[in-house]
């Protein structure tokens, strides 16, 4: 990377920067010259502290719609229009701190940060969170785990006859999805297990759940089996988990089973810890009872049971699908029927069988953890990327990592960051350098490249998809870290507003966090002129990267940091 001799007031020794009033005195009479750019960002109301804009039931109610609440609609996205877009900087809690570091944070937080304890009285008998003086504490319990995750995670591997009594089994389960997971203890204890897992729950009755699993530093995000797909392609799972996670499965023909069917894996499991598994009154038995006949007829077969947990295995090929009666439900999918496309939607009551070279192979070809994360994955092929292309990729992304921390080595520390989002993930090669350091990634694919979130999942990651011309599903301060690869020129082509998406970058962007901003000159340029009314000019740095298989013209590289501002911060 060469260093640009920008009025940043960079120190091309130290690489880092040095305030230069002539700098900002620039920027102002810019300012004054072009009505575009604002001297200041307004400040949200402090009622907005929490705000989702995507997710916010007020709008619900403001725009006069009619969700059906027995499907959760409710809890889906409904986006404002551009007229109702809260384009404010959304302001921290009253004595907000920066957040306490992994893996520290994995076991307590601060409550000035998520002044909520109801779920601590709510969920006192089954050892979720405790108030301790100025920090929530979380002893690692659960609903069906009062003893704690990890005894509770040992006591499934030994179900499942794994060796050890390791969950992971030697490797070949690494993706979980963890549906109804309250605080993420169950991801929380995974982890040292070489297991990430994606915990989803919406923001229902127990809000705030999602927002203390991302605080503590857990892969976590707000979602909800309602009517629509859940935003994952098909096959990304080894293992989805609901413990008493009150979900109606039985429900419009079993679409909600049949959506855990669309993301398992061949051989893929459902652990399920609810009382319809184990109680012995005549409700939950008829529902337990139910729930195995329809899986039976979408081919699940039990394969453990024990105390208050029954475990399924999906079917490993197409085999029992040919040999069902003719008529039986649910249908099988209809060839025509893409089951990667999830953006908007809606679940199908069908089940999606494999291709033919899937069911011939009888299994997902894929390595072991942690041979698969750079391992050429078998579905390459569908999205029409070489194996060659593939690992050029991985290379070159190991390369601008190395790249990104020199730049950023006099600023940051070892746990400087732990929730890192990369806007546009491509292949999953920025995560995938990222493996060594003590971070997970939220990789989103951009809805014009959906498709490469197969391989994200194939490679032992997790991510989403999302249009980044709409706010992103998550509470404010998230992450610690935004990287943006041509994410500004992607929306400018279809019309989006750059500055609403910086402004919503803030929204989940952590206090004393950075975003990595790579992109064409112009639109480096362009953004650069919003960084102090963005209050991201804590530590700035610009720089034209070197040029390599991936740059499809000239790059800059703006690195920026987020400053800790209160609400009655004094707006320019």
């Amino acid at each position: 990377m060469r260093l640009l001799p920008l009025a940043t007031g960079t120190d091309p020794v130290t690489r880092s920067f040095v305030p230069r009033h002539d700098y900002f005195d620039d920027l102002f009479e810019d300012q004054e010259h072009n009505p575009e750019v604002p001297k200041s960002i307004p400040i949200c109301d402090m009622r907005y502290s929490e705000l989702i804009p995507c997710l916010d039931r007020n709008l619900i109610y403001q725009l006069k719609l009619k969700p059906n609440l027995t499907l959760m609609e409710h809890y889906e996205r409904h986006c404002p229009p551009p007229e109702r877009r809260y384009n404010c900087l959304i302001p921290p809690p009253v004595g907000y701190k920066i957040p306490i570091r992994w893996p520290a944070s994995r076991d307590e937080v601060w409550k000035e940060n998520i002044p909520h304890t109801h779920l601590a009285q709510e969920k006192s008998d089954q050892n979720w969170m405790v108030v301790s003086g100025d920090k929530i504490k979380f002893p690692g319990g659960g609903t069906h785990f009062h003893k704690g995750a990890d005894k509770y995670i040992t006591s499934l591997a030994g179900m499942l006859k794994f060796p050890g009594d390791k969950l992971n089994n030697v490797g070949n389960i690494r993706n979980v999805l963890d549906v109804g997971c309250g605080v993420a203890s169950f991801g929380a204890y995974l982890l040292p297990l070489n297991i990430l897992a994606m915990s989803l729950a919406p923001n229902d009755v127990h809000e705030n759940q999602i927002q203390f699993a991302l605080e503590r530093g857990i892969p976590s995000t707000l979602g909800v089996l309602g009517t629509k797909r859940l935003p994952y392609p098909s096959r990304s799972f080894e293992l989805t988990h609901c413990s008493r996670c009150r979900i109606d499965w039985l429900q419009r023909d079993g679409i909600l089973l049949l959506e855990l069917d669309r993301l398992l894996r061949p051989g893929g499991y459902f652990v399920y810890s609810s009382p319809e598994a184990y109680a012995h009154d005549s409700v939950n038995q008829r529902i337990g009872n139910a729930m195995h006949d329809l899986l039976r007829r979408m081919c699940w077969r039990v394969v453990s049971r024990r105390d208050q947990t029954v475990i399924w295995a999906k079917p490993l090929s197409n085999s029992c699908y040919m040999k069902r009666n003719p008529g039986t439900h649910p249908p099988l999918c209809s060839s025509d029927d893409d089951p990667d496309v999830t953006w908007n939607v809606l679940m199908k009551a069908c089940i999606t069988p494999y291709s033919a070279k899937m069911h011939k192979e009888r299994g997902t070809g894929l390595e072991p953890w942690p041979q698969r994360l750079t391992a050429a994955p078998p579905r390459l092929e569908e999205i029409g990327v070489s194996p060659d292309e593939f690992q050029k990729d991985t290379s070159i992304w190991h390369y601008r990592v190395i790249e990104y921390y020199k730049q950023m080595k006099s600023v940051i520390q070892k746990n400087s960051f732990r929730n890192v989002m990369d806007m546009n993930s491509n292949l999953g090669g920025f995560a995938a350098a990222l493996n060594d350091k003590d971070v997970w990634v939220m990789n989103v694919a951009p809805i014009n490249m959906s498709s490469r979130l197969k391989i994200i999942y194939d490679r032992g990651l997790i991510g989403t998809v999302h249009d980044w011309c709409e706010s992103f599903s998550t509470y404010p301060r998230t992450y610690d870290l935004l990287h943006a690869w041509t994410v500004f020129s992607e929306i400018e082509q279809r019309g989006c507003s750059a500055e609403d998406l910086l402004i919503e970058m803030d929204r989940i962007l952590r206090p004393d966090g950075f975003v990595i901003i790579r992109d064409n000159p112009s639109v480096v340029n362009h953004i650069r002129k919003f960084l102090v009314a963005l209050r991201w000019d804590g530590w700035l740095l610009e720089v034209e990267p070197r040029t390599d298989a991936l740059s499809s013209s000239d790059e800059r590289v703006l690195f920026a940091r987020k400053k800790l501002w209160e609400e009655r911060f004094e707006t320019m």
